[in-house]
């Protein structure tokens, strides 16, 4: 974007792209752990027994990608304000 100029903006829109994805990854996560459930009780004949479990484990994968952005995304954020603030601890002092 060409209104965007500088590593502050660049970096923030990095972070926002990064957040766009969360959604994504819990939606992906539980549908491909419902369609690889589907296919096995279609294939063992096991209905709804698998199905009802790999939705469990997409599901249970779908959050465990959304916290795991999440920290990312804080780690990422904390650095950025250690660049700006230099080494990020004046915030921490001024407070006490």
């Amino acid at each position: 974007m060409a209104f965007f100029k500088g590593d502050r903006h660049r970096e923030i829109i990095d972070q926002l792209s990064t957040a766009g994805t969360i959604g994504l990854h819990l939606v992906c996560s539980t549908f491909v752990g419902m369609a690889f459930g589907w296919y096995l009780d279609k294939w063992l004949g096991t209905k709804p027994w698998l199905l009802l479990v790999m939705l469990i484990f997409g599901i249970i994968a779908g959050f465990r990608n959304v916290i795991h952005e999440m920290q990312r995304i804080q780690q990422a954020d904390k650095k950025l304000d250690q660049k700006i603030n230099g080494t990020g601890h004046e915030d921490e002092k001024n407070d006490s």
